[in-house]
């Protein structure tokens, strides 16, 4: 006769927390195996397969040439003039968040062309 799975689950939710893991370390000796390095693995492959989907890029810092850099935020938040200059002045600030990989390098480029510092997060 043997024994199902489900049989076997059934008798473990009977048991204590104490017997559950007297019962773990007794299959670990048993077949050579240790399931926290075993559950390790699964929770570090889970998180490499987890890729960050959006980001947001920060101004740090200006650089000499102020008046591009204003330019370029206005471009990329669509802010007028003032808003732009006082978001500039303001660095480090936050510029724009929830953008794709590709449109996030693109506004580094452009920010970096013009001398200014940017963080992408």
């Amino acid at each position: 006769m043997s024994i199902s799975k489900e049989n076997i689950i059934d008798a473990i939710s009977n048991m204590s927390i104490t017997d559950i893991s007297e019962l773990i370390s007794m299959l670990e000796k048993k077949f050579n195996v240790v399931t926290s390095a075993i559950n390790n693995n699964i929770v570090n492959n889970a998180e490499a397969s987890e890729e960050q989907t959006e980001f947001s890029i920060f101004l740090d810092k200006i650089g000499t040439n102020k008046i591009s850099v204003i330019k370029v935020v206005r471009s990329i938040t669509g802010l007028g003039l003032k808003e732009a200059k006082d978001l500039v002045e303001s660095a480090p600030v936050l510029i724009k968040e929830s953008l794709s990989k590709i449109d996030v390098n693109s506004i580094k480029q452009d920010l970096e062309k013009v001398g200014a510092s940017v963080t992408i997060k």
